[in-house]
């Protein structure tokens, strides 16, 4: 069954990853604003669900048509396939967003789409009731600029969940920027990776995985596994194909510092978890105490900020210290996340290379240092 597919992610990830997917031999690849399509068949839907380390989910995207009426979305999504997907007992709650559209009650459009699924299902099925006991099929719609996009998310959980972080501090970087920060920062497998304000070890964790060649999916579960459409063997397969490249001779190090005891014990689990404990040393220093190792070294990392976890004036005295510590010098780069547009000046200099990106939906740029 060829199928089109939808992979979300974070604005200003969108060329990282599609290039990720063109590489994992998927077809189609084409990037938009904040999602990624591609095709291909179940082998594929397994293969960017386990080995994507940039997208949040994976979407079968089953129709896209233009919609200004409710009768025209009832219509449109009466006449999708939901049989080839969906059983009598199966479970296909809707939920979606709309934005500068006629249609832009989303409880409404809830309402039309759910309607218009039972009406087909119930034509295909000769059932007037559906007790939904079964696996979840999740129907999600994006209603925008009165463009429809109709989706079966086989995700479940968003795929930023690899499965390793049970705790984290009190604000987590997503793992699938932390993984995009890495790739930017360019970490390769002989690489040694800092982070001296590492919270709950995520960027590292993240580099680790990355250098290692570990799918982020391997250990976790995906919503569409349950499906009785896809046969077990291609998630099977694909995690055997991935277990089978991971490079267990990767001479990558990594050193993690913070001065919270309570957040390096987490990252510690955290690293375990994910399978690189023995790749990171964690141990307790204040930035003020940080030194710069000999050869070559890839800072990456996420300070603390007003938003997030320190006032304004404490967050600039620490972008002070680092412009003191994160010094020119050959072979080493510094990669820094942050909202605050005035980090270049309080850091003491302009950046190689800036790019905005959005964690979570607080939009920031990623400084970069390398010359």
């Amino acid at each position: 069954m060829n199928l089109n597919f939808s992979a979300p992610c974070i604005f200003g990830l969108e060329g990282i990853c599609a290039n990720e997917l063109k590489y994992l031999g998927l077809e189609n690849v084409r990037a938009e604003n904040g999602r990624v399509l591609f095709s291909g068949d179940f082998s594929a839907l397994a293969k960017a669900n386990i080995n994507s380390r940039y997208a949040e989910r994976i979407q079968i995207l089953l129709a896209e048509f233009e919609a200004r009426t409710f009768e025209e979305l009832f219509e449109n999504v009466k006449n999708i396939e939901w049989e080839a997907f969906i059983t009598a007992s199966d479970t296909f709650p809707v939920k979606g967003r709309c934005l500068n559209s006629k249609l832009a009650s989303i409880p409404d459009c809830q309402k039309i789409i759910k309607k218009a699924a039972v009406t087909r299902l119930s034509q295909k099925y000769m059932l007037s009731w559906f007790e939904e006991t079964g696996p979840v099929h999740q129907i999600q719609f994006l209603i925008l600029n009165d463009r429809v996009s109709i989706m079966l998310d086989t995700s479940g959980a968003g795929l930023h969940k690899r499965g390793y972080r049970a705790q984290s501090n009190e604000a987590p970087i997503k793992e699938t920027l932390a993984a995009a920060m890495a790739e930017l920062a360019r970490v390769r497998p002989n690489h040694f990776v800092s982070d001296p304000m590492c919270g709950s070890g995520t960027i590292l964790i993240e580099a680790a995985m990355k250098a290692m060649n570990i799918a982020p999916g391997l250990k976790r579960y995906l919503a569409c596994e349950k499906w009785g459409c896809i046969p077990e063997k291609y998630f099977e397969d694909e995690r055997q194909l991935a277990k089978s490249k991971i490079r267990t001779d990767a001479e990558f190090f990594a050193a993690g510092s913070d001065i919270d005891n309570s957040a390096l014990e987490v990252a510690k689990h955290n690293a375990e978890l994910a399978g690189v404990g023995d790749k990171i040393k964690f141990f307790r220093r204040d930035l003020r105490d940080f030194e710069l190792s000999d050869g070559y070294q890839t800072v990456i990392t996420n300070p603390p900020y007003g938003e997030r976890l320190l006032d304004i004036k404490a967050a600039e005295e620490l972008y002070r210290v680092m412009g003191e510590k994160f010094v020119r010098s050959k072979g080493k780069s510094y990669t820094i996340i942050t909202p605050d547009d005035d980090f270049e000046k309080i850091f003491g200099r302009r950046a190689d290379k800036r790019r905005k990106l959005y964690n979570g939906t607080l939009k920031c740029q990623l400084y970069m240092y390398f010359k």
